[in-house]
């Protein structure tokens, strides 16, 4: 199919022009006018380019692309090198940042939910909603759910136990979105949950009554990627495979 109308297509379904972001969605670097084969990763790491190069890949499609906002522009060093591996071998990097955290079904946010056993209930964090609200069918203590995690993310999280209290009510955010736990603290829940902690968010927890679990970046956000590659190869005539390159953070 033609990498423009896959870029299209997926701009829409993820509805990119309604999300103020750090950095430009969708197309990243353009490749070969056709795609076949699409990798997906989370991250457009030098590893998982050199693994889309053993796939024969046409496209690289991630959650973390290139090209952040205030970051040096300058195209040196280990920039050059990645970049360089693209054009060398006429691969395509398309990258979906918050669009994908969000999007309610195919996102970060609610596969997470998915794997977790979450039944979402809503959204928190402003216009973006970013921040998912949901609930357990039953409640657990706080310990419990950390093994879940645990188990489902094959990742141990961390967990600041703020209270004796069970789980039943939860706000999640995918990745390092850690400052979101007041938004969850004003939606009166029991738990917090994302991927990285803060010197802050430990006091923060124990000093509001609030479980906290740190359950890593990467971890948390390998659904998404997975789950709109599977959505796109049911759309179109292409293969898509993702490649876990993982990172312990």
């Amino acid at each position: 199919m033609q990498l423009t109308e896959l870029v299209a297509y997926t701009n829409r379904l993820l509805a990119v022009e309604n999300c103020n972001d750090y950095c430009p969605n969708g197309l990243q670097v353009q490749g070969r006018s056709e795609v076949q084969t699409l990798i997906g990763g989370v991250t457009a790491c030098q590893a998982l380019l050199d693994a889309a190069i053993d796939h024969q890949a046409d496209a690289i499609l991630v959650h973390h692309g290139w090209l952040w906002k205030n970051e040096d522009p300058r195209i040196v060093g280990m920039k050059q090198r990645r970049l360089a591996t693209l054009l060398r071998h006429d691969i395509s990097l398309i990258a979906y940042h918050l669009p994908l955290d969000a999007h309610p079904e195919l996102g970060n946010n609610a596969q997470l939910a998915q794997r977790l056993d979450l039944t979402i209930t809503g959204t928190a964090g402003g216009p973006s909603g970013l921040v998912m609200l949901g609930e357990l069918a039953e409640p657990v203590s706080g310990v419990e759910f950390a093994a879940r995690i645990e188990t489902r993310l094959q990742r141990q999280p961390l967990h600041i136990a703020g209270s004796d209290a069970p789980v039943r009510r939860l706000a999640w955010c995918t990745g390092a979105a850690q400052s979101f736990i007041e938004t969850a603290l004003h939606e009166g829940v029991d738990a917090f949950l994302t991927g990285e902690v803060s010197e802050p968010t430990v006091h923060f927890a124990r000093e509001n009554g609030l479980h906290f679990f740190a359950a890593g970046h990467h971890a948390t956000e390998r659904y998404g990627v997975q789950a709109l590659g599977a959505h796109l190869a049911a759309q179109f005539p292409l293969h898509f495979t993702f490649i876990d390159i993982d990172n312990p953070v």
